[in-house]
């Protein structure tokens, strides 16, 4: 796993990232190229096309991170567009992509846990990168990205995590935060709260499920649409829970991103009901869960399919650090800390 530092104005963090992970952030372009034409039926420079559509958005309330996208393109030798339209990724299929990711948060009197097996073409696996950010006076970012994307799934050192699945429902909305850069203003946020108060003052641009936690409040699952975000608070016993299709009433109707999401997230929560203690070893081992196989929770590829677990996570916010298993958690890979 490529381990990646970055610090300083926004736009010398994006040229860290870019330079550094040039050979991923190449990589990340290529695969979407391809992914776009399969699943959109769009071009290239037609995808180009949609990602500028969100640049007045971005230049009028989110100038840092378009400056951290410029630096990225420079950093990594590629036009701006492009690196735009990675981060734009899931608006740009209009929220209509085919990963699967079981997530989950669990917060007792004393502990907050956040953590989730991210699923997604084994082709991309080369373009995962981790990426720390240290940015003063905001709060220190350890995550897993993709390359050439500024937020994904990790934490940081206010002890704020998130986690993100992708949900398939129509409709974009050009003026709303797009769901990889919402991620990411999750991750600049000091608490649950701050991050809450700025999803809700600024939309979700794409469907999603974007999970927050913190470390003293616990979580809320944020299940959004282009046109509205239901909010999904812990259950009595402190647990947030979800997969890839909407479970709450929307103003548009969605479609089960995989026809196994509803069984990975029933079976999560009956794997989480038999937990006595929750620990950062407990739910790793959760995540090796292989029910209904090769569609589970450790999903593999199949024969229809090139999805499988890429890495999976699991944040204890509390202690201010993360475990990452990269691959299936049943099979050999890399496993590293994240502490920010």
């Amino acid at each position: 796993m490529k381990h990646i530092q970055c610090t300083g104005s926004p736009f010398e963090i994006g040229r860290q990232h870019g330079q550094s992970a040039k050979t991923e952030v190449h990589g990340s372009i290529a695969f979407y190229e391809s992914f776009f034409k399969e699943r959109a039926k769009l071009s290239w420079p037609q995808v180009r096309d949609v990602a500028r559509a969100f640049v007045p958005l971005l230049e009028t309330s989110y100038p840092d991170y378009l400056e951290e996208m410029k630096g990225v393109a420079e950093g990594a030798d590629v036009d701006l567009d492009s690196v735009i339209a990675l981060n734009v990724r899931t608006e740009i299929a209009y929220g209509m992509l085919s990963d699967g990711c079981t997530a989950f948060t669990w917060k007792t009197s004393d502990e907050s846990f956040i953590g989730q097996n991210w699923d997604w073409r084994m082709e991309q696996t080369p373009n995962v990168v981790c990426l720390s950010i240290e940015q003063p006076p905001k709060p220190t970012i350890k995550m897993m990205t993709e390359g050439g994307i500024i937020g994904k799934i990790g934490l940081n050192s206010a002890g704020v995590g998130v986690t993100l699945n992708a949900i398939a429902a129509p409709g974009v909305s050009y003026n709303k935060l797009p769901v990889h850069v919402a991620l990411r203003r999750v991750l600049d946020s000091t608490s649950r709260e701050e991050a809450e108060t700025a999803l809700r003052k600024a939309g979700v641009a794409a469907a999603a499920h974007i999970t927050i936690a913190d470390s003293a409040t616990g979580a809320c699952g944020f299940e959004c649409t282009a046109l509205d975000i239901v909010e999904m608070p812990m259950d009595p016993k402190g647990i947030c829970t979800h997969s890839n299709h909407l479970v709450k009433g929307h103003k548009v109707q969605g479609s089960s991103m995989l026809p196994d999401s509803p069984f990975r997230l029933s079976r999560i929560q009956e794997l989480l009901s038999g937990i006595d203690k929750p620990t950062t070893q407990n739910f790793a081992e959760m995540f090796k869960d292989e029910k209904n196989y090769p569609a589970s929770i450790c999903r593999a590829v199949g024969e229809k399919s090139t999805i499988q677990t890429l890495f999976s996570i699991v944040m204890d916010l509390k202690q201010g650090t993360a475990r990452v298993k990269m691959g299936r958690p049943t099979e050999g890979g890399e496993v590293f800390e994240l502490r920010p």
